[in-house]
């Protein structure tokens, strides 16, 4: 969003329009403005961009992994501005942009989006971020680990009992201290937030050898897929004084060569290789060392999640005891875990019928504590004010879905009700929660014919005579979920069985525990 430069700025800057910049955009800006993308200063132009995309290489010849690029709504900037100040959420100026080129990347059907340039001049240091503390320039870390070898490890994931063996093995081999680079933007593995992974791989550390750094560095999914990620990992490391970087995963023979007049990664890359679980010497191995047959392989995929969302323990001999209890704190077991029951459907669908029912069984089991967000008392209360056009309905499901995701937050369930006719609006909220929670997607299918049959209001008949403006099912529509975890027809299905089905749900997933009746 575009916004007034705030008060307190020097003159020059004060009157400059400004951009709230995205989890993703504050990365980049940190990363520029540290010297960790050195020898950039900014996000690049056109040029720079398709040299990198078709050779891996700056214009000049730098070698260079991926595109670092700023997008943003044409809108928010005019043509001939020159300046633009970069803020974060809360509105702490950052940055400012010097605006050298312009590219639309997306014409769109209003405004569409437009690719700024130029170099970027920071204002203050970020302040955003879980383990500030932590994040030191790449100038200090780089003197405090000069004069010996040193082996990088950027990762989005937790460190267990199979990289902790990779990593003494390899930095034994090149008598090298140890540098962990978690990657705090962006999705992480098992589902993590930033601040539960960087404490995982804290744990882990314990069981490295003394001396061992943990710099948490704000590099964002973005970059992934757009160019080199393996180089990209490398540049970072090497910007924080890495002479090598071992790879998460095993690298294929000729990876790190040259394609073409593409350049490899700037420091050696170092292969994982075969690993597993020796149960005879109970420690992680190359598998060439394991006598065939003994050796215990990896959790397969899913099942350390599976494990975790059931409240049971983590094998000791796939994870160190430190970093399981850290991953039982960042995903507790479902039955704990906050939860957000999001039911959409038609006016007269029979939604917030269900909803109520819902609230009053899960009030009378005494499990969980539960939170009714209902689309006319939301209406009523949190969005009063409100109109039903595409933007007012979005920003309403928007208002919604960060009143459940604090319930969610906070190990509570929240039933919520709206109409919701929009999949990206769902979508959002779906993502929102699954940061601190759970999320469940109930579609109430009722046939519109039997809704406006119901209709009590009213509202069906005045909205065919045109008395009600944007009405969902007859003159706005209505995009039906085709991600859903469980559909309901109450035409078909009694307010009991309705019932019945979501509380299945609940407690065949594990958010509720069973009853003594089996219930």
């Amino acid at each position: 969003m575009t916004a007034e430069a705030p008060a307190g700025l020097p003159a020059e800057l004060a009157g400059l329009p400004a951009w709230t910049m995205d989890e993703g955009q504050l990365g980049d800006v940190e990363l520029l403005l540290s010297g960790t993308f050195a020898p950039l200063r900014g996000f690049m132009t056109a040029a720079e961009v398709a040299s990198v995309t078709a050779h891996g290489t700056l214009p000049d010849g730098t070698a260079w992994p991926v595109p670092v690029t700023l997008d943003v709504p044409a809108m928010s900037i005019k043509p001939d501005e020159s300046r633009l100040l970069l803020q974060d959420p809360e509105g702490t100026p950052l940055a400012v942009l010097d605006i050298s080129g312009r590219l639309m990347t997306d014409p769109g059907p209003v405004a569409g989006t437009v690719r700024l340039s130029g170099p970027v001049t920071e204002c203050r240091p970020p302040e955003h971020g879980p383990f500030r503390q932590l994040r030191r320039p790449p100038a200090d870390v780089r003197a405090e680990l000069a004069g010996s070898p040193v082996l990088g490890y950027v990762t989005r994931g937790p460190l267990h009992g199979h990289q902790i063996g990779q990593l003494r093995h390899a930095a034994s081999q090149l008598k090298a201290r140890l540098l962990l680079l978690p990657m705090v933007v962006g999705p992480a593995e098992v589902v993590l937030r930033p601040d539960a992974l960087v404490r995982t791989v804290q744990a882990a550390a314990r069981s490295l050898p003394p001396g061992t750094l943990v710099i948490p560095v704000p590099l964002h999914p973005y970059h992934a897929g757009a160019g080199d990620d393996l180089a990209l990992r490398a540049t970072v490391a090497a910007a924080y004084g890495a002479t090598h970087l071992l790879a998460e995963r095993p690298v294929e023979r000729g990876a790190q060569a040259a394609d073409g007049a593409r350049p490899g990664p700037v420091i050696p890359v170092i292969s994982p290789g075969d690993w597993a679980y020796d149960p005879v010497a109970e420690v992680w191995r190359p598998l060439a060392l394991i006598e065939a047959g003994t050796e215990r392989a990896d959790l397969a995929a899913g099942e350390l999640e599976d494990l975790l969302d059931r409240g049971e323990e983590v094998p000791t001999w796939f994870t160190p005891p430190a970093v399981a209890r850290e991953l039982r704190r960042a995903r507790p077991p479902r039955s704990e875990r906050g939860l957000v029951i999001f039911l959409t459907g038609l006016s007269g669908s029979g939604k917030s019928t269900l909803a109520r029912a819902l609230r009053d069984a899960l009030s009378e089991r005494g499990d969980r504590t539960v939170s009714l967000l209902d689309g006319d008392l939301v209406r009523a209360l949190l969005s009063a004010g409100l109109s039903f056009s595409r933007a007012d309905r979005d920003l309403n499901i928007a208002r919604i879905g960060y009143v459940a995701a604090e319930v969610a937050r906070h190990g509570g369930i929240a039933i919520c009700a709206p109409i919701a006719p929009y999949a990206q609006a769902r979508g959002d909220v779906r993502r929102a929660v699954q940061e601190v929670g759970d999320f469940l997607l109930i579609y109430v299918a009722t046939p519109a014919d039997v809704c406006e049959a119901r209709d009590r209001k009213g509202l069906y008949a005045r909205a065919r005579a045109g008395l009600i403006d944007h009405f969902t099912g007859v003159s706005d529509p209505y995009e039906e979920p085709d991600d859903a975890d469980l559909l309901i027809d109450t035409s078909v299905m009694s307010r009991q069985d309705a019932l019945q089905a979501v509380l299945h749900l609940l407690i065949e997933g594990g958010w509720l525990p069973r009853q003594p009746d089996g219930k």
